[in-house]
This record gives C-alpha cells, structure tokens and sequence, in this order.
C-alpha cells in the first residue's frame, strides 16, 4: 500500500517524460558533486581532528560536508517549487505529488537530507563546545549528520534510477554507472559509521563482522539489481578500497600538527584512515552467485549469499588484520604507522594488539548472527533493488 500523501509510481512504459532522453539532467550532476563533496569532507573531517584536534567549525572539511547539504537543500528545493508551479516543468510527467507539492521522489529525499545536514551544524557546534572537543564519530550530532548525508545519497541514487528507466540506449548505459558510483558513495560514508568499531585491533572478534554483515550487503545488493551490470556489486566494493588506499596515499602528503591536548603519539601530517576491510572478495563471489541464480528464490538467493558472504570476509579478514599488526604493514601503502594524536600508547591498537575481550563460544554465536543478519540485509537489498528498476517517477 503507498504511504500516504505519496501517489505510487506507475510503470515505466505509461511515463510520457518530456525531459530530454540524450544527456544526464543538470540536477543529477549537481547531486552527484553534492555527495561527493560530503564523503571527501567526512574522511577530511576526521583526519582534522585526529591530527589537528576540533580547532574551529569553520574548517575546510566541515565546508565541504555542508556544502553538500546547501547543494541538495538549494537545487532540489528548486526542483520541488518549479515542478509544483510551472505548468511547464518537463518533469511533470515524471513526479510525485507529497503535500501539495510534486517532484520525482529523489528530489523530495535529497531535499529533506539536505535540511537534516544543515540543522545538525549548530547541533553540532553546541555538543563539543558542551561535552568536549572530542573524536567521536559516534555522537548525536554526528547521527543527524550522517541521516542527512545518507538521504541526500538515497535521494541521488533515486533520482539516477528514475532517469535509467525513462531512458535508452547509451545514455541509460551511463546512468547505470552513475548509479554505481553513486553506491559506491553509499558503501563509503556506511563504513564511516562503522569506523571506530572496525580498527585492525578488533578484527580477530566477533563485533566487526556483525555491524559490517548487516550495513554493506544492503548496498551490494541494490547496486547490483538496480544496475544490471554484471560485476555492479565488485565495482561498488572495487570503489571504496580504491577511495580508502588514495586517501592513505594522499593525507599525509600534507603536514598537520596538534593544537588540543593531550598529545600521546607524534603527528606531523594528517592522519589516514585505516587500510580498507577486503569487502571486494566477497562482492565479487556475490556476482558470480547472482548472475547465477536468477530463476532462485529471493529468500533462497540470500540465504546461501549470507554464508559465502560473512564466510569469505572473515577468511580474507583475519589473516590481513594480522599483516596488519606486522612491522611488515609499517609502509605508506598499508599506513598502519599513523595513529591519531590522542591515542594513548597504552592501547590495544598502539601496541599493535587485538582485543582479548572475546570466548571463542561468543566469537562462534557472533558469527552466527553475523549470517542471520547478513541473510536479512541482502533479502532486503534485493526487494529495494527490484524496486529501485521499476522507479520511474
């Protein structure tokens, strides 16, 4: 049943768009700079203050997060007005109508992201100037960020859908790939989230599969059946190792020094995230899966993905969390000589250990329901994904 307020979309072959088939929408390039705007400054952010400390708002990263919330508010608050007024509007035809308004449903969520974003700023700014100028990724204001964030890419990867349905020939081969950036944009600022909770220290357990198991899968899943490209989900993967590896290459390029206390560990150049976790492995036997279980059912399809799919990560995982602790990872490429300025040397992750916190009964029970909700995850990627093909409004 449709929400309500929100008429259903109605099958591709019943829209008569008057917008131009030749040539991706000017409102799709700007959603597109808007994201990525939001993913180099979130990675930028947190590089700042782990080597810099939370000087001030008015950062280079910090702007070029909420730019991506001012981009989407501005262009798609656009949309909405000229699509409701103008007669003439040439998206029409392709719209929703919510509260009196219509637009295609993406500008309608990237809009709303877009407001969520920019309310989180002076949230934001009151929280560390209450509690602490902290590193926390994990903190309410950073919530209502991130749901920002995350709408503004639904919104993106919505509105790219719709334009793939409406069009033909090489102009809908483009916007498969544009969407598949687009879900590599969502794969990135997903495993944001899970940033603190994935350190190489706490590989060898159980908690890191869970959360990553239950997040990535979903993306997986919608890039490849929205796409319908054959290695859609190895692309998405293939995008966030590359991201992650050139900004390990890149940061430290630049020199940083600490301007908060305490300063345990010796900074002199911005510091980078940690190497990225071997998702390409099992997004790759995902593809080769799905392209080979077409006539399965769905439920079927994602209880056998579950298994191969938390069964690879944990086998590639684990020996690579290892190197990871080795002097042998102490290089540029790997970067795991570049601890954030705050870190005590007493940490797990200083002295190059793994967390001891865990049974080898509770690892087995987290595996466990690490392939429940995976099993979940991809059921549900797959039911958005055959919904995202059929979007046409």
């Amino acid at each position: 049943m449709a929400a309500a307020g929100i008429r259903p979309a109605i099958p591709r072959e019943e829209v008569k768009s008057s917008e131009p088939i030749h040539g991706i929408p000017w409102y799709i390039w700007g959603a597109m700079l808007a994201v990525t705007s939001a993913t180099i400054g979130a990675h930028w952010d947190i590089s700042w203050h782990s080597s810099i400390g939370r000087d001030t708002f008015w950062t280079p990263a910090h702007i070029a997060i909420y730019l991506c919330g001012v981009l989407a508010g501005v262009a798609f608050g656009y949309i909405i007005l000229a699509t409701t007024f103008l007669k003439s509007s040439p998206l029409a035809d392709a719209s929703v109508h919510i509260w009196g308004f219509r637009a295609p449903l993406g500008a309608f969520i990237a809009s709303w992201g877009g407001i969520a974003m920019l309310t989180s700023a002076p949230f934001d700014n009151w929280w560390h100037g209450a509690y602490g100028l902290d590193v926390k990724i994990v903190s309410p204001p950073h919530i209502l960020l991130f749901i920002g964030v995350y709408a503004v890419i639904l919104g993106t990867l919505v509105l790219v859908a719709g334009h793939m349905n409406r069009s033909t020939g090489e102009d809908k081969q483009f916007a498969r790939w544009l969407f598949l950036y687009g879900g590599g944009i969502m794969l990135v600022m997903a495993m944001i989230m899970l940033m603190e909770y994935t350190e190489r220290s706490a590989l060898h357990t159980s908690l890191p599969y869970i959360l990553v198991c239950t997040l990535t899968p979903i993306v997986l899943a919608v890039g490849s059946r929205t796409a319908g490209i054959r290695f859609a989900s190895t692309c998405i993967a293939a995008f966030y190792t590359l991201f992650l590896i050139g900004l390990i290459l890149i940061l430290p390029l630049f020199p940083a020094e600490p301007k908060l206390g305490p300063v345990y560990q010796p900074v002199k150049q911005f510091i980078p995230p940690e190497f990225p976790m071997l998702l390409i492995v099992p997004a790759l036997a995902m593809d080769l899966i799905w392209s080979r279980t077409k006539t399965w059912n769905a439920w079927k399809t994602a209880a056998v993905s579950a298994v191969v799919y938390v069964g690879l990560l944990v086998s590639v995982e684990w020996p690579l969390a290892s190197f990871l602790m080795s002097p042998g990872s102490r290089n540029r490429f790997f970067g795991t000589m570049y601890l954030w300025y705050s870190l005590p040397p007493t940490s797990f992750l200083a002295r190059n250990l793994f967390l001891p916190f865990e049974s080898t009964a509770q690892f087995w029970r987290g595996m466990a329901l690490a392939v429940m909700l995976c099993f979940l995850a991809i059921r549900w990627g797959i039911s958005r994904g055959e919904w995202m093909r059929k979007i046409a409004r």
